[in-house]
C-alpha cells in the first residue's frame, strides 16, 4: 500500500478502504482511518459546491435598533492595547467586591470593551500551533510561507563575506 503525501480526506484513498473491508484486513482499515485528518473542516462534505443564499436576512445593526440593544462589542481595539480593563481592579477596591462587580457589569453593558488586546486575526500563539495536527500546521505554514522564508540576497551575502573590514586579526588578552 503506497500513499503519496499527507493523507487528509477519504477521497485520497480511492478504493483502499473498500478493499480492506472486503478482504477482512481490519488492521489496515483501522490504520487508514487513523491516518485521515481529524479536522472537521477537511471532511468532504464541507467542500461541496456552494449555492447562492437568499439575501432576505436582516442585518445585525437593524436588529440592534429594532430591539434597542446596546452598542456592539468590538473584537479588538484599533491599536494594540495592553490596558484593556485597567480600571476594573480600581472599581472593586473602591466599592467592595459586590458593588464593584455590579459597576464592572454596568460599564460592560454601556461601553463594551474589546474581546482581545490585539487587532490581528492572523495571529496564532505558538502553544496553540504546537497543539495542532500536522495537516493544520501544514495549511497554516503554507499561508505564511512568504513571511517565514523571505528570499535571500545571495550576492550581498557573498559580498559581505569578502569584505576586508571583517577579516581583521583578533587580539586575545590573557587574564
Amino acid at each position: 500500500m503506497q500513499i503519496d503525501g499527507l493523507l487528509i480526506t477519504e477521497s485520497q484513498l480511492n478504493s483502499k478502504l473498500n478493499n480492506s473491508v472486503h478482504e477482512n484486513r481490519r488492521g489496515e482499515f483501522a490504520l487508514l482511518l487513523a491516518m485521515l485528518s481529524h479536522d472537521a473542516l477537511d471532511f468532504s462534505q464541507f467542500h461541496l459546491p456552494k449555492t447562492e443564499i437568499d439575501s432576505t436576512a436582516t442585518s445585525e445593526d437593524s436588529l440592534r435598533k429594532k430591539f434597542g440593544a446596546g452598542p456592539k462589542q468590538s473584537l479588538a481595539p484599533g491599536e494594540f492595547d495592553m490596558l484593556i480593563g485597567q480600571f476594573n481592579a480600581a472599581l472593586i477596591s473602591e466599592h467592595g467586591a459586590q458593588a464593584g462587580m455590579k459597576s464592572i457589569k454596568l460599564n460592560q453593558y454601556l461601553k463594551p470593551e474589546p474581546l482581545t488586546i490585539r487587532d490581528d486575526d492572523k495571529h496564532i500563539p505558538l502553544n496553540v500551533l504546537d497543539n495542532c495536527e500536522i495537516a493544520v500546521r501544514r495549511r497554516i505554514k503554507s499561508e505564511y510561507t512568504q513571511l517565514a522564508n523571505p528570499p535571500i540576497d545571495a550576492s550581498a551575502f557573498y559580498d559581505s563575506l569578502n569584505d576586508d573590514s571583517l577579516h581583521q586579526p583578533l587580539h586575545l588578552i590573557a587574564v
